[in-house]
């Protein structure tokens, strides 16, 4: 039973395997200092909820508190492991500062109240402005980190109680695009891949996806096939150098916002070799032949002259692509948060409807997810869809949610798309959404081009509601402050990358008299006295059993169905992939087996848009283009960023994560290991530019934009040149000079970024921007604090590696 630093060695042991074998099972713990599992009380399942891999876990009771984690050796998704953040992260519910009692704003503070005066202010507003401007007047903010009984409850009061049409999360700055893609391409939302792919693959392409930092478990899947027999040749496309891209048989450092002139390269050399599966594309296929015309001139030497890539990196990686026995695909922020997401991420999906890669063993693409419960806002509707993955346009969808809910047809709103979030925030700047209800999230430091959300979010016009669990930048800007029960303290559902549900039970109460986020929105229900069309309470369930059940209902019959699941089932289980019904009583493992899609006009979830305008195609439109209910390929034409480099911002500034921090660290700046390895923010870049500039490990720099400036400490890596890097998460609460948002130099890396987003996906674009940098003060040979462990691994050999210490001794059993 060894125990192992996971800070200094973040996915652990290796148990290799190989293809068509089972992973072999390992189970990581974490406790409390001094404790020992016999000491633990009781263990009380669960998943993680600091990423979006959905490694089942258990939690560990003593004397009413959390005390540690185990994974969950039968668990389909981690087989027992745990990465760094499942390990330690949980130690956040125990901080001192979290939220107990309600908040609201008098004489410009906020100060304690009760639960009646704080929903009363809330309710009184919210039905003030109803009765005013109409429910227009109304917008909610959600989170990618709530269960899925929470998300269908708020969609109801949202969608079809108070009738707003603006309702989306912070998912839109994630996944959003993934979403997008998968409509695009098989006219339903819904990952066509499973985990279990990694075990049969022989080429495992990831596509800006640093899974080595976001999903660890699952990059400690890849590394076990890496360390057998037989093992995948790997391609990746990433600006920098990563633990993924050091393992890669091909590694495509393409120049920031070129990725859809990178695909189309690609594609070009897989169609002019044959390597398709021309059967596959003349039965289960529309749109090849715009395809072919799109690529036929567009070289590799075309495509590597635009990316800034050797073309035969390029040719190589198309062989191996386009020769793979068996490809498994993955994609995330390099592609979503960039220029063209969508189109990008499309391409993707065109290369294995053009080779038939889907619904076998290792043949899959996996459009990821970036936040634990990003799936669940997609299926019950809390992110700007209608819930079961319903069409908005298609009239028969909404009145047959209209019959689930009980409500009119019309007073369901569904004359456009449901509104996205940076329309949300545009509406709130010009003053037509006068309320805004923000749930576990924390726009203003997740948001692009801080300043300006900053001055949103403080207008006097606008009446701010936040319910979160610690007192973030967001937060402190709040009319109402609602507090809430955090993960370990309720009870639900939650649904990962790869169609996975997870059953989290209540393990211990929440502090003082915070709330789960399901009883305050029933509370909100009843206090803004909903009701159906028959005058009935309009949300008809009281607790969170109640709640699944509900959305069951919602879901039967639908792609996303959970008709077929139960709290009993789940109990016990090692999770369950959906759709699950009487046809699929253990759940589906992959999607569109036998081309089979859910694409047919009456069915699918959209219509689809134009890559390049993001106009959507209109139901006529659609059945004209796929009456037969086949996957859709879509060609896309390259187009240059809307913002380069020039002679004043010479370098792309991209942004990005951590392998120890989520989010904008409310919850892992609490946990003392993962704060001890990522102490503050620093700013990348390669050691061509550091010696060009006369830079060294450790300077202060400052990051500008048009927008904003930055300070932070150089680390000196492996990028590509004319690129830096930031991470994202750091903002203001815990800022050691004291000083807040706004105040000079700025710490958060969203100062910077542009406001700017995908046409087809409206997700924001983070990874293309036009940046100087300058020397503030020189290091005297002190090193930047970044990690050495990932991605932000330094050049030099001086710079001291990333260790936890005795407390981050995590014991891994084979």
């Amino acid at each position: 039973m060894p125990y192992v630093d996971r800070i200094a060695e973040p996915w652990g042991t290796r148990t290799p395997y190989g293809p068509g074998e089972p992973w072999p099972v390992r189970v990581d713990s974490f406790l409390e200092s001094g404790l020992r599992a016999q000491d633990v009380e009781r263990w009380v399942q669960s998943a993680t909820i600091l990423h979006s891999n959905g490694d089942g876990l258990d939690i560990a009771v003593k004397d009413g508190r959390v005390v540690g984690v185990r994974g969950r050796a039968q668990d389909r998704v981690n087989h027992g492991r745990l990465g760094p953040k499942d390990l330690y992260g949980w130690q956040a519910a125990n901080a001192p500062d979290r939220l107990v009692r309600p908040l609201v704003r008098e004489n410009g503070r906020l100060v304690e109240t009760d639960w009646d005066t704080a929903m009363d202010r809330v309710a009184g507003h919210a039905r003030e402005l109803l009765d005013e401007h109409g429910p227009s007047a109304i917008g909610f903010y959600t989170t990618g980190q709530l269960f899925l009984e929470e998300y269908y409850t708020l969609a109801l009061i949202a969608h079809g109680g108070i009738g707003t049409n603006h309702l989306d999360g912070n998912t839109r700055l994630c996944t959003a695009t993934a979403a997008a893609a998968l409509k695009e391409s098989f006219g339903c939302d819904g990952q066509p891949g499973s985990y279990t792919d990694v075990d049969h693959a022989d080429v495992i392409a990831l596509y800006g996806h640093n899974v080595a930092e976001t999903q660890t478990v699952l990059w400690a899947r890849i590394l076990d096939r890496l360390a057998g027999p037989n093992p995948p040749a790997l391609v990746c496309v990433d600006p920098r150098e990563t633990p993924v891209s050091r393992a890669a048989a091909v590694h495509l450092a393409n120049r920031p916002g070129t990725n859809v002139a990178l695909m189309n390269g690609l594609l070009h050399e897989i169609l002019a070799n044959g390597w398709i599966d021309e059967r596959y594309v003349r039965e289960h296929v529309v749109g090849f032949e715009e395809l072919e015309k799109r690529v036929r001139d567009f070289t590799v030497e075309e495509a590597a002259r635009i990316c800034d890539v050797p073309a035969d990196a390029l040719r190589e990686a198309a062989r191996l692509i386009g020769t793979a026995r068996r490809l498994l695909s993955t994609v995330l922020q390099g592609f979503y948060q960039a220029h063209q997401a969508t189109a990008a991420a499309v391409q993707v999906n065109n290369v294995h409807l053009v080779r038939g890669m889907l619904g076998r063993p290792g043949c899959g693409v996996l459009q990821m997810n970036g936040q634990p419960t990003a799936q669940n806002t997609r299926e019950c509707g809390a992110d700007g869809d209608l819930p079961g993955f319903r069409n908005w346009s298609n009239d028969a969808h909404v009145r047959d949610l209209a019959r689930v809910w009980n409500v009119d047809p019309m007073d369901i709103p569904h004359y456009a798309p449901p509104t996205h979030a940076m329309q949300m925030f545009r509406y709130a700047e010009e003053g037509s959404i006068r309320f805004l209800y923000v749930t576990g999230t924390n726009p203003a430091v997740s948001l692009p081009e801080l300043a300006r959300i900053r001055s949103i979010l403080s207008q006097e016009r606008l009446f701010l509601v936040v319910q979160d669990i610690f007192l973030t930048e967001t937060a402190q800007l709040a009319d109402v402050v609602l507090p809430a029960a955090t993960w370990a303290e309720k009870t639900g559902t939650f649904t990962n990358a790869d169609r996975t549900v997870h059953l989290s039970d209540k393990a211990v109460e929440p502090p003082g008299e915070a709330r789960p986020d399901l009883d305050i929105f029933l509370d909100l229900a009843r206090r803004l006295d909903l009701r159906d069309k028959d005058g009935a309470p309009l949300v008809k369930w009281s607790d969170a059993e109640g709640a699944f059940e509900a959305w069951k209902e919602c879901s039967r019959g639908r792609p996303c169905d959970y008709s077929g699941l139960s709290y009993a089932r789940l109990r016990g289980s090692g999770g369950v992939q959906w759709p699950c019904d009487d046809g699929h009583p253990e759940g589906t493992e992959r999607l569109y087996a036998g081309g089979r899609f859910w694409s047919a006009p009456d069915y699918c979830e959209g219509y689809g848009r134009d890559l390049v305008t993001g106009a959507p195609l209109s139901d006529i439109e659609y059945k004209a283009l796929n009456p037969d209910g086949k996957a859709i390929i879509k060609a896309a034409e390259y187009v240059p960023p809307h913002e380069e480099p020039d002679g004043d911002f010479p370098f792309w500034l991209t942004t990005g994560r951590t392998i120890y921090h989520f989010h904008t660290r409310t919850k892992t700046a609490r946990a003392p290991q993962l704060q001890r390895a990522a102490p503050e923010p620093w700013v990348e870049m390669s050691p061509g530019d550091a010696a060009r500039l006369g830079f060294a490990e450790g300077d202060l720099l400052e990051v500008a934009t048009a927008r904003g400036a930055v300070r932070a400490r150089l680390r000196v890596t492996s990028m590509r040149d004319g690129v830096i890097f930031l991470p994202f998460h750091y903002g203001y609460w815990d800022r050691p000079d004291g000083a807040g948002p706004g105040d000079s130099p700025g710490r958060a890396a969203n100062e910077l970024t542009i406001t700017d987003w995908d046409p087809a996906s409206k997700q924001p674009v983070f990874k293309t921007a036009a940046a100087r940098v300058s020397l503030v003060m020189a290091s005297s040979g002190t090193p930047s604090p970044a990690p050495t462990t990932a991605a932000s691994r330094p050049v030099s050999a001086d710079v001291p590696a990333t260790a936890g210490g005795a407390d981050a001794q995590a014991e891994e059993v084979m």
